[in-house]
């Protein structure tokens, strides 16, 4: 199998000997740095790449899908494969140097850059398998789901993938993740079969149902709080040559009856449909717009029927564009990318929001929106949007069967703030906090024992106990066993003490 590495963004330990911004090369040159030469000599005879400051394509290596997260790190070491990313989190560990791990680098949470410390860039590792006969792909850690789409389409396979499949592989599987098969085979981190993983210490393990039973349990909803995945095998599906869907844009005011569908969709829970819809600028109506994207595992008249509600049965719904028409699995999954990818400043968040869908909370979060929009330059890249997938086939899988417990009748709230300016950052943070507090205000009747945000969309601003429910004391009980140090705390920190939020107050 292909070797691999995965984990949008991991973390090492913080330390006073952390590396500082200097040039990596020159010292392991002149060999003024014993930690340098060390890291040359380990390095030794494998295709590993070593950047630092004064390297031609350093800045190339730092960027980051939002430049909020673009940091100095004092070395960025491009490994390609998994024995080079155990050698260089060994060397972090014995040396006491903070590392992260690039994947994707799409989180917008700084998890994937370090100040000063090692980023180990899986940019070489993303080979994809896809094997016919057993139905199975095999993903290095580096890919991007347009990387498994393309590999699996000839052989008229799917695997369930991320919508916006410029997206890592890793960061969704690991932290659970959903895409249009969902409400046919679950969530992606069910179609895992097995992943090879570097731990803390430089062990590289095997997790499947047959080994490290319990890890893989973890590495099921949790994986980037206990090591790098390097591997990925997932279960392949077969499917059709293409599917009904598209790109429909509505004026605002239809907001109403989208709502109603949406409400509809969730009644039927049919499998084979996929719905999401929001506000969005649209630069072809230079509005702001009810941008919606559908999907249905069936012919042309199938999915018509089925969204004629919001295409044409209804002349109130009028829309304004409609792109839909017969596409293949890859032109599906390409719709939610953001493309071409807007220069600037990005935070992404989200939140679950208990079903029925109310208007008026919508209307709301719409008011307020808009008006950030209108008040702060060029944000006009800016998304808020809400997913609609069948669940019925995630919560057949009782919630303890995996870390992932983010299993639920939810609609999924998805919150993309675009910027430019450095100077507005804590103002786009505060409007970050208050529309998903407002989205989780309204939740007061969310049980307990539920969960309040998809992990890979909250952010720091939740607690391990909103976003891993009855499963965080297991996943604290495994943190001491293949992580005892917590060195894999920066996506989420498992071990950190409950902090109060707005989605912790009192539901009285």
């Amino acid at each position: 199998m292909a070797e691999s590495a995965t984990s949008n963004g991991t973390s090492g330990v913080r330390h006073e000997q952390a590396f500082k911004s200097y040039d990596l090369r020159q010292a392991l040159d002149t060999l003024h740095d014993p930690r340098a030469l060390e890291l040359r000599r380990q390095l030794q005879g494998t295709r590993a790449e070593v950047i630092c400051i004064g390297c031609d394509d350093y800045a190339t290596s730092i960027q980051r899908w939002s430049d909020t997260c673009e940091k100095e790190a004092g070395a960025v070491v491009r490994v390609a494969s998994t024995a080079e990313v155990a050698e260089v989190v060994r060397f972090c560990r014995k040396n006491h140097i903070d590392f992260v791990v690039e994947a994707g680098g799409h989180s917008t949470t700084g998890a994937s850059s370090s100040h000063g410390g090692v980023v180990i860039s899986l940019a070489r590792m993303r080979k994809v398998l896809t094997d016919p006969a057993s139905e199975t792909v095999c993903v290095q850690g580096g890919a991007t789901w347009d990387m498994v789409n393309h590999s699996t389409a000839p052989y008229g396979l799917a695997v369930v993938g991320a919508i916006a499949s410029h997206a890592g592989v890793g960061g969704s599987t690991l932290g659970g993740g959903s895409g249009w098969l969902t409400g046919q085979y679950g969530l992606i981190a069910d179609q895992l079969v097995g992943v090879k993983v570097v731990l803390a210490d430089g062990t590289i393990v095997e997790a499947s149902n047959e080994n490290n039973q319990d890890l893989f349990w973890a590495m099921r909803g949790a994986g980037q709080a206990f090591g790098i995945a390097t591997e990925f095998v997932f279960r392949a599906h077969k499917v059709r040559d293409t599917f009904f869907g598209g790109v429909i844009e509505y004026d605002v005011d239809r907001l109403p009856m989208l709502v109603d569908f949406a409400n509809e969709f969730d009644r039927r829970q049919d499998p084979n449909s996929g719905f999401y819809f929001g506000f969005a600028y649209s630069r072809d109506e230079k509005q702001m717009v009810l941008r919606a994207v559908v999907f249905y595992d069936g012919s042309a008249y199938q999915g018509g029927i089925f969204f004629g509600p919001i295409l044409y049965q209804s002349p109130l719904m009028n829309p304004l564009t409609n792109h839909t028409g017969m596409r293949t699995y890859v032109e599906m999954n390409a719709f939610a990318n953001v493309d071409p990818v807007p220069e600037g400043r990005k935070s992404i968040s989200g939140a679950n929001i208990m079903r029925p869908l109310e208007t008026s909370l919508l209307q709301d979060l719409y008011s307020q929106f808009v008006e950030a929009l209108n008040a702060y330059p060029r944000m006009e890249d800016s998304v808020l949007m809400f997913d609609n997938l069948p669940y019925e086939k995630t919560v057949e899988l009782p919630v303890e069967d995996t870390a992932c417990a983010n299993r639920g009748p939810y609609c999924s709230a998805k919150l993309l703030l675009c910027w430019h300016d450095s100077e507005l950052d804590a103002k786009m943070h505060a409007l970050q906090r208050s529309i998903i507090s407002k989205i989780l205000e309204a939740q007061r009747g969310i049980p307990d024992d539920q969960v309040v945000a998809c992990p890979n969309l909250a952010g720091h601003d939740f607690s391990a106990e909103k976003l891993f429910g009855v499963n965080l004391p297991r996943l604290k009980k495994l943190k001491r066993k293949y992580d005892p140090h917590n060195v894999f705390r920066k996506w989420h920190d498992l071990l950190a003490p409950a902090k109060p939020h707005v989605e912790q107050t009192d539901k009285s």
